[in-house]
């Protein structure tokens, strides 16, 4: 058997707020083996998100080891940190995270360019990948100019786009209607079969979850395998 490619050992997360500390996560303990699709369920505020972004390195957990394709995340500083989760880790967030004042194509081709990555090579993959989502023919419209379906295809493009190992999902149906979401969840499907990636989505909705290979549920801080 392959060895997981994103390993959780005793993961605690506390935050504070004046003499009060909150236990957002509590010895959390996981392992995600390469190719499977997870889902993390559970209510708001249970901690779906926070063990996203400790994941991701866009946070550090209080206690416990975090391993990401071998990489010790926790205690990585955050100019390595930044370089691997630019280069192994492919994100997706719920509002799109598209910056306003850049076209299509221009938001998939910045995580390339902000990773040293050439403007020619840059726009050829980003091009590639906006076909690959059904969007060539909006490569040059900024957000305000698409609906929420294809601004959530311009993110998944933009998480494929420095050829990453592992997408992490946060809700990224909660925004969308019915119709668009399984527009959305079925390409985010079709994507991570083609390019034999590792999923890990955090989603409110059982339907949504009934479509990986895993599910997790989470309450007050604890997973449940």
């Amino acid at each position: 058997m392959n060895n997981p490619i994103i390993t959780i050992r005793n993961v605690t997360k506390y935050y504070n707020n004046g003499e009060v500390q909150t236990a957002a996560l509590r010895k959390v303990n996981l392992e995600v083996y390469p190719g499977q699709s997870v889902a993390l369920v559970g209510p708001s505020g249970c901690g779906k998100s926070t063990l996203l972004h400790l994941i991701a390195g866009i946070d550090s957990p209080s206690e416990g080891e975090i391993y990401v394709d071998g990489h010790p995340f926790h205690s990585l500083n955050e100019g390595k940190l930044a370089r691997l989760r630019g280069s192994i880790i492919g994100i997706v967030f719920q509002f799109f995270n598209l910056l306003p004042t850049l076209s299509a194509i221009e938001n998939v081709m910045l995580p390339a360019l902000l990773q040293g990555v050439a403007d020619s090579e840059a726009s050829q993959r980003a091009k590639a990948l906006l076909e690959e989502v059904g969007l060539s023919h909006r490569l040059c419209h900024y957000p305000h100019q698409l609906s929420g379906g294809e601004m959530q295809r311009v993110a998944l493009a933009r998480a494929l786009i420095m050829k990453p190992k592992i997408i992490l999902a946060d809700e990224p149906t909660g925004n969308l209607d019915s119709e668009t979401s399984q527009r959305v969840l079925s390409l985010i499907q079709k994507l991570v079969l083609e390019y034999h990636l590792t999923l890990l989505m955090v989603t409110h909705s059982l339907e949504v979850a009934k479509s990986t290979d895993r599910i997790l549920n989470m309450k007050d801080g604890c997973l449940f395998c």
